[in-house]
């Protein structure tokens, strides 16, 4: 589940082993490209965090920023 916190949308994704998070994180590459709205994260192991905020409004959360989440959502199958 996204959790809004110092406007900022922040959500962990938890798998496997490194190579599930490293596809993942694959797919999620190219859906940020295509939406061209690229997000905060960061890899260890099996974990992926992700912060999502548009940087050109001011660093808040904005509907591009909860359109990727969504997005995100899809690639695991938690839409």
């Amino acid at each position: 589940m996204w959790i809004e916190e110092n406007n900022k949308l922040k959500r962990t994704f938890e798998f496997s082993n490194f190579v599930e998070a490293f596809g993942f994180m694959s797919q999620v590459a190219i859906l940020a490209e295509k939406m061209d709205h690229h997000p905060n994260w960061s890899n260890v192991y099996n974990k992926v965090e992700i912060e999502l905020t548009t940087h050109d409004a001011g660093n808040i959360v904005t509907e591009n920023d909860r359109k990727l989440a969504a997005a995100i959502d899809q690639v695991i199958g938690d839409a």
